[in-house]
């Protein structure tokens, strides 16, 4: 098994997956890495992170190369607000060079200070590896993350469907890449899937939420679709894309800092 801190830091994307009191998450993420695997999230993400606990996988699902592997990190996990940017200063660099939007709001000083936003982050580091698990690739746009369980239980398999349906009450029968269905107790599950436009403008999630029974997912929520070529933003989506990134950005800011106000 190959070294789960060098395949992080080789990976232009990734997925951190965790399980809290309201079920099953999974986002994609800048993989980055201090002296441990470590994402900085846009604090935009503020609400969800507050569900995040003590474990979480940081997966690989879509290797950057052939040969690279496809894994999933098990284990603890330590979340600090840096709503200033001041942790984040010593890692952006590295997303600046991973991820295209951040290149163009904070690459350079009279940027960060113009887009002072998109610097105040939530910091998530995997500080104890319990387990690292292989993972068949995530190759094909209806290909997804399955995650599942709890803390330690944390489970993390790539999986694929015939048909991703959205109606509430759907059964979705899901199929392991790996050739090894997942079988299910009635347990909450998540399927999420994403894409991105080549520009990274445009980065889509699309999920499916519910309970696991066998193979079969019971379907409660649905979000998005399967988009095998996103397409660029044009002018003007652009423009409202960053103005909506903005506010939910400088809205987390404002959280973050009167949280560790207390």
């Amino acid at each position: 098994m190959h070294d789960p801190a060098t395949t992080w830091r080789r990976s232009p994307i990734g997925e951190l997956c965790w399980s809290g009191g309201s079920g099953p998450h999974a986002i994609p993420v800048v993989p980055l890495v201090e002296d441990v695997p470590c994402v900085a999230l846009p604090l935009a993400h503020l609400p969800l992170i507050a569900s995040l606990g003590r474990w979480a996988a940081f997966c690989v699902s879509a290797p950057p190369a052939e040969g690279e592997p496809a894994m999933a990190a098990v284990g603890r996990v330590e979340v600090s607000l840096d709503p200033r940017g001041e942790a984040f200063a010593d890692l952006v660099e590295q997303e600046v060079h991973k991820h295209p939007p951040t290149r163009l709001r904070v690459g350079s000083l009279m940027a960060r200070r113009e887009n002072w936003w998109w610097m105040g982050r939530a910091i998530v580091r995997l500080v104890d590896v319990d387990r690292v698990v292989g993972l068949p690739p995530r190759d094909r746009p209806e290909d997804a993350l399955l995650v599942r369980g709890r803390d330690g239980d944390l489970r993390v398999e790539v999986v694929t469907s015939p048909a991703w349906p959205t109606e509430p009450g759907s059964l979705v029968e899901l199929w392991g890449r790996n050739g090894d269905d997942p079988s299910g107790s009635g347990e909450p599950a998540l399927v999420m899937g994403h894409q991105a436009s080549p520009d990274f403008e445009r980065w889509e999630r699309w999920t499916r939420r519910g309970e696991l029974t066998g193979q079969s997912l019971t379907l409660a929520e649905a979000d998005g679709d399967p988009d095998p070529d996103p397409r660029p933003f044009g002018l003007l989506e652009r423009w409202n894309n960053h103005h909506r990134v903005r506010r939910a950005c400088v809205a987390g800011v404002a959280e973050a800092e009167r949280r560790l106000r207390g």
